[in-house]
């Protein structure tokens, strides 16, 4: 039996179990009522189903929570089990007590059929229900037993070819290390070979470049000794030169120390004369004034002169202007 089977049967017990409860009920309320109705007083004939719906849906109550606990596997203890037989034995007494007061005993059996049936019913059910929970149980064990076994199965074959393939990685990887040892020797042995061809290359060519080095070197001792020679005879014709310049400049001072210390004059000197005294004045920073005293001619001339040789190009007239003011 699989479980498409169980809950066939399970569907079958809920919906015949279901009918006659409802039909039970039913029957109940129509047989109770009246009697109900007969032993209550008139202003309160209209609660006579009331109490046939309240044995009733303590009736129903206790099938529908037996099912559940049943499905569960679980048991409610000793209070539903006097809660299912209190109620069963008052809905026989109430659907019989009509019959029972008028000694009718056809009556009693006929009304008994209903209570005795959902009593029965709802025990039969509910011992339907543990076994069919006690069956599901089983074979949901059985299931996952199967299960696990066939899961335990298939991690031992997974176990088995990982291993397989472990052990084929295994000697796939020894070769390899093996193919590369031996490539690698070979590769080494081809190494060295190159390395010593290398190191001789290194050698030849280290001594062709020490060789190229020593000429170099060779060659730019003699360049340095030649730049050394050159800068000497350089610097011998700078001081050469300085020193000429220092004695011109000597004699320019000595000239211009001639051609201004001596006293004023009244007359003009010659033009060349005036003008070495005013080149000599401007040189040694003399006023004009004092240079047109010593040589004789106006301020005004001596201004343009100062002008000519302090700025050529502008010839000075600027300066004349200011020496006539």
């Amino acid at each position: 039996m699989n479980g498409v089977h169980i809950r066939s049967a399970e569907r079958a017990l809920n919906v015949g179990t279901w009918l006659i409860v409802s039909g039970a009920m039913l029957y109940s309320i129509l047989t109770v009522t009246p009697l109900m109705s007969a032993h209550t007083p008139a202003k309160w004939g209209w609660t006579a189903p009331i109490l046939p719906l309240v044995v009733d849906a303590a009736v129903v109550i206790v099938v529908r929570l037996d099912s559940v606990l049943a499905r569960l596997g679980g048991h409610g203890g000793r209070w539903p089990v006097a809660l299912r037989w209190m109620t069963g034995t008052m809905t026989l007494a109430l659907n019989t007590a009509d019959s029972a007061l008028q000694k009718d005993l056809v009556g009693v059996a006929v009304h008994s059929v209903a209570p005795l049936l959902l009593i029965v019913t709802a025990e039969t059910g509910l011992a339907y229900r543990r076994a069919i929970t006690a069956a599901v149980t089983a074979l949901e064990a059985r299931q996952r037993a199967e299960r696990e076994a066939a899961e335990q199965a298939a991690r031992e074959r997974a176990e088995a070819a990982r291993r397989e393939a472990r052990e084929e990685r295994e000697h796939a990887a020894t070769l390899a290390r093996e193919q590369r040892e031996h490539e690698a020797r070979l590769a080494a042995e081809a190494a060295d070979r190159e390395e010593r061809r290398r190191r001789e290359e290194r050698e030849d060519r280290a001594a062709r470049e020490a060789a190229e080095r020593e000429g170099r070197e060779r060659r730019e001792r003699e360049r340095e000794q030649r730049e050394r020679n050159r800068e000497h005879a350089e610097r011998e014709a700078a001081e050469r030169v300085a020193q000429e310049g220092r004695e011109r400049a000597e004699a320019a001072r000595r000239e211009h120390a001639a051609l201004l210390d001596g006293p004023p004059v009244n007359t003009k000197q010659p033009e060349d004369h005036a003008r070495r005294i005013v080149a000599a004045a401007v040189a040694e920073g003399v006023s004009v004034r004092r240079a047109a005293d010593l040589c004789g001619w106006s301020v005004g001339w001596v201004s343009a002169r100062y002008a000519e040789y302090r700025d050529p190009g502008d010839g000075g007239a600027h300066l004349a202007i200011a020496g006539q003011g």
